[in-house]
C-alpha cells in the first residue's frame, strides 16, 4: 500500500479488507494500529483462538512511551492503552456477524490526554464525585482539587486516567488480557497513603470481559472507588444516540442528587419514576421528560442502588442492554453495591473520535459499578475507606452478546 497515501484512508482500507488492529498496524506502522475503522468481518476458521498483541501509541510530553496491547478470542478484538489503563476499542459482531467497534475514543494520544471525558479509562482514585473536594478520615482533613465546579470527579485534575500505567500479559487456556498495575504516592491529588493499585483486563471464550480490580495502602489509611468508564454505543461507535437502546437495570432505588450532582444523602425508590428500568426499557422513552432529576443532570447522571443477593461467585446480575437493530446486547455482573448510569449527556460534538465521527450529546452509555458517589461524606453510605493490611477487591463482568 502506497506510503504517502493519509492515516485514515490508510485504515479505512485496513478495515475494508477485514483486518483488525494488529493486522492495520502492520500497513500503518505501530503507533497507527489502534486507529481502524468498523469491520465488516466474521472471524471463520480463527474463532476461539485467544491472542495478545503488543504495539506502540505514543509519548507522553514528559518522554514516557505508551503502548496498546490488542487481544482476541477469534470473535471479539479489544484494544487496551497503558495510558489510563484505558478500554480504546470493543470490536464485536452483531446478529448477522458484522464486526464493528462499539466503544467510544480516539486513534492517538494527544487527543486523549487534551480531550478525553474519560473514554474507557480506568478511574481512580476515587471514581465519581466527592463534594467540595473534601473528607475526613480518623479525624485528620484532606483537600482533592476540584474539577467538576465546585466539587471533585474521578480523583480530581490528574487521575489515574492520565497516568501511564505498567502492563503485564495475562494468559490463560480459557482467558487472555492484561494486568495494568500504578503506584500512587501518598499525597497524590491530595489522598494520603501509598496505593498501590491492580486491575486485571482478560477476555474468555464467551465473550466475557472480566475486569479485576485489587488495591493496597501503605502508611495511612485511605478512600478508594475504583471503576472503568467506558462509553459504549451497540449500534457501532459514532452510529448516532442510544435512545432506542433498551436497558434492565436491577436497581429498586437510586440516590438523588442536589444542583451540583453530589448524591442528597437519601435512598429513594424508583418505582413510579423515570429512573425505574426494571423492566426492559428504551432508554430514550422517557429522557426528555420534566422529571427535576432528569432536569439536573440532562438526562441520567445517577447512581443506582443494585439489588438481589451476589451469587456464589460474589457477582450479582447489574444490566443488561440491547440494541435491537443490530441485536447487540452487553449483560453486567459485579461485586459492587452501585453503578452509576449515564446517558452521554454531556457530548457536544466538539471532537471527532475514532472513526472521525462527531460525538453529540447521548450518542454513547456508560455504565460504571461502584461504590456510591461523596461516600466519604455520607455515613449511611457503604464505606470506600482503605485501611493498612486490608486488600481492596472489586469484580465486573461484561458479557457480549447477540439476540
Amino acid at each position: 500500500m502506497p506510503e504517502h497515501l493519509p492515516r485514515r484512508q490508510v485504515l479505512r482500507t485496513a478495515g475494508a479488507l477485514g483486518l483488525g488492529a494488529a493486522a492495520a498496524g502492520a500497513l500503518t506502522g505501530p503507533a497507527e494500529a489502534a486507529g481502524t475503522p468498523d469491520r465488516l468481518a466474521t472471524m471463520g476458521a480463527h474463532h476461539g483462538k485467544l491472542e495478545i498483541g503488543k504495539a506502540p501509541f505514543g509519548t507522553t510530553p514528559d518522554g514516557k512511551k505508551v503502548d496498546v496491547y490488542t487481544f482476541s478470542n477469534g470473535r471479539m478484538t479489544i484494544s487496551m492503552l497503558t495510558w489510563g489503563a484505558t478500554i480504546q476499542r470493543v470490536e464485536t459482531p452483531d446478529r448477522r456477524g458484522r464486526v464493528k467497534n462499539i466503544s467510544l475514543g480516539f486513534d492517538n494520544l494527544p487527543d486523549y490526554a487534551a480531550l478525553s471525558p474519560y473514554f474507557g479509562s480506568t478511574i481512580g482514585r476515587y471514581g465519581n464525585r466527592i463534594a467540595k473536594g473534601k473528607f475526613s478520615i480518623d479525624g485528620n482533613s484532606y483537600q482533592i482539587p476540584l474539577n467538576n465546579g465546585e466539587n471533585a470527579l474521578h480523583g480530581g485534575t490528574l487521575g489515574f486516567d492520565k497516568k501511564v500505567w505498567s502492563a503485564k500479559i495475562v494468559q490463560s487456556a480459557k482467558a487472555v488480557g492484561v494486568a495494568f498495575t500504578y503506584v500512587s504516592p501518598d499525597g497524590e491529588m491530595g489522598f494520603p497513603g501509598e496505593l498501590t493499585s491492580t486491575v486485571t483486563y482478560t477476555l474468555d471464550r464467551d465473550d466475557n470481559l472480566r475486569i479485576e480490580y485489587h488495591a493496597t495502602v501503605k502508611g495511612k489509611p485511605t478512600i478508594v472507588n475504583l471503576t472503568n468508564h467506558v462509553y459504549f454505543n451497540l449500534g457501532g461507535e459514532g452510529s448516532g444516540p442510544i435512545d432506542g437502546h433498551v436497558l434492565q437495570l436491577n436497581a429498586p432505588k437510586y440516590t438523588p442528587v442536589d444542583a451540583t450532582l453530589i448524591p442528597t444523602g437519601e435512598i429513594a425508590p424508583v418505582a413510579g419514576t423515570p429512573f425505574d428500568f426494571t423492566k426492559p426499557t428504551a432508554i430514550g422513552a422517557r429522557l426528555r421528560g420534566d422529571h427535576p432529576q432528569l432536569v439536573v443532570g440532562r438526562g441520567y447522571d445517577h447512581n443506582f442502588v443494585l439489588g438481589g443477593k451476589t451469587g456464589a461467585d460474589g457477582l450479582r446480575f447489574a444490566a443488561r442492554f440491547w440494541e435491537p437493530e443490530d441485536g447487540r446486547t452487553i449483560t453486567v455482573h459485579t461485586s459492587e453495591p452501585g453503578a452509576q448510569f449515564y446517558s452521554g449527556n454531556f457530548l457536544d460534538g466538539t471532537f471527532r473520535g475514532i472513526g472521525d465521527r462527531a460525538y453529540r450529546q447521548g450518542d454513547a452509555f456508560a455504565f460504571e459499578t461502584q461504590h456510591f458517589p461523596d461516600s466519604p461524606n455520607q455515613p449511611n453510605f457503604p464505606s470506600t475507606v482503605l485501611r493498612p493490611g486490608q486488600t481492596y477487591r472489586s469484580t465486573t463482568v461484561y458479557n457480549f452478546g447477540t439476540k
